[in-house]
């Protein structure tokens, strides 16, 4: 088989796998599929979700104790601040740009020059006093 050649698998096939993970002949899909050599990793999961046998898929059960759940729910709402907080800011800076912008068409100056100018005088050294 071509290592881009499309597999098409019959009903009857696909059938034949589920009752057979069904009966408990497979530990579970992963089993299944390298049995029958079905290179597709969800291959069977698709045909279990497909024939509503989702009671055949893995599961995977996590159990946390309270405290972990009280972390969990605290990071979640720290990382909605944050995400607030982030939000605030660019609208801050959309803000100054725009009365920037604004100052500057009022002085008659071009937003680009005010910006290079200002860059060169915060790169200068400060200069000292000669007392």
């Amino acid at each position: 088989m071509k290592q881009n050649e499309a597999v098409r698998y019959s009903e009857a096939f696909k059938q034949q796998v589920i009752s057979e993970l069904e009966a408990g002949k497979f530990s579970g899909a992963f089993a299944a599929a390298r049995a029958y050599g079905i290179r597709g990793r969800g291959t069977i999961n698709a045909w279990l979700r497909k024939y509503g046998r989702g009671d055949l898929m893995a599961r995977r059960v996590t159990i946390t104790t309270m405290a972990e759940q009280d972390e969990a729910k605290a990071l979640k709402q720290r990382v909605r601040e944050l995400e607030k907080a982030l939000a605030d800011t660019h609208m801050k800076e959309l803000l100054g740009e725009a009365y920037l912008e604004i100052a500057c068409q009022r002085l008659g100056m071009d937003l680009e020059e005010f910006k290079k100018k200002a860059a060169m005088m915060q790169s200068e050294p400060p200069k000292r006093d000669p007392r």
